[in-house]
């Protein structure tokens, strides 16, 4: 599939893998690079030492890496670090993606900006940046309440209206080709993809997690705070993250009040349970596609199988090659 995006990045298919914090590290990142997607490492809060040690994983593979912006936020030299190992795009959420650019720029980088509301869209093409992503309610982890089928054409007729070269990729549930093909036609370049990969063989993810996790569908899923508060990470509070429904969650979910105050015993029990991958208690970052997903696979198989049903669709129903 050619689109604007696969010509941009030198892509066999119009898709970036999600740069998941705690998930997506270099081999990941280098399997999907290397079956003509765009791989990125997940940079989340900031690990100097890890990232570091994530791109030599990851070899000579053109892979890029994502942060949760306002982590950068106190650590200015992060930066100027991950730069020097020659990202292949750098892909910024969560915080305004200005104060970034102009460093990034200089280096020569691609810059990808996710977003969750239209205003933050405008904002993004307004700083030129290259690839913005329009992140629906239903994807899995940080994000806001905009559902991906509205969200992505009212950025794609923006980005028209405004005649600009900032390409769209759309994000939240797509997890194969029919979400491929959908997001096109919705005006999208390409799609970032995050549970299916979530799931793959070359992700972090504790195995004894994806199975179990695998088995439910989108409707275990919700969004929440809870996770946040339990690992004493402080999100703006216009995000919510959507993870694996489990006893703990439920419990929580609407006294975040009393968890605060329960930290100092509940604590102990999550960090007891993420060792023991207890999913009674740990509530996976997945979003509703975990409902598409049943088995773990490589990377390489994920791109093969996305691109075979993309392409398979638009021969059958679409009648175009």
């Amino acid at each position: 599939m050619r689109t604007r995006l696969t010509e941009r990045f030198g892509l066999t298919l119009p898709l970036i893998q999600a740069p998941m914090a705690f998930v997506a590290g270099g081999a990941l990142a280098a399997a999907v690079s290397r079956a003509g997607g765009l791989g990125l490492i997940g940079g989340g809060y900031g690990d100097r030492g890890w990232i570091e040690d994530q791109f030599a994983i990851a070899g000579d593979m053109p892979v890029g890496c994502g942060f949760i912006s306002f982590a950068l936020d106190d650590q200015p030299d992060l930066l100027e670090t991950v730069l020097m190992l020659q990202p292949r795009a750098l892909f910024l959420s969560f915080a305004d993606p200005a104060p970034f650019l102009a460093t990034v720029r200089k280096a020569g980088v691609p810059v990808i900006c996710q977003v969750q509301t239209f205003r933050d869209a405008c904002h993004a093409i307004d700083l030129g940046v290259d690839v913005v992503v329009a992140q629906g309610g239903d994807a899995g982890g940080h994000g806001q309440s905009r559902g991906t089928m509205a969200f992505v054409p009212e950025v794609a007729d923006e980005i028209a209206r405004r005649r600009s070269e900032t390409l769209l990729c759309a994000a939240g549930g797509i997890a194969d080709g029919r979400g491929l093909v959908a997001a096109i036609a919705l005006g999208a370049d390409g799609v970032v993809v995050g549970t299916r990969f979530w799931g793959a063989a070359e992700s972090l993810v504790d195995r004894r997690l994806i199975q179990t996790t695998l088995a439910h569908t989108g409707d275990d899923t919700v969004r929440t705070r809870v996770i946040d508060t339990i690992r004493r990470i402080d999100w703006p509070e216009r995000y919510s993250g959507r993870v694996l429904r489990t006893a703990f969650v439920d419990r929580w979910t609407n006294d975040e009040a009393g968890l605060r105050r329960a930290l100092p015993t509940e604590e102990q029990r999550w960090q007891t349970a993420v060792e023991a991958a207890d999913t009674s208690i740990v509530a996976p970052f997945v979003g509703e596609a975990v409902g598409l997903v049943d088995t773990e696979q490589s990377a390489s198989d994920i791109i093969a199988s996305i691109s075979a049903e993309a392409q398979g669709i638009l021969d059958r129903r679409l009648g175009l090659s």
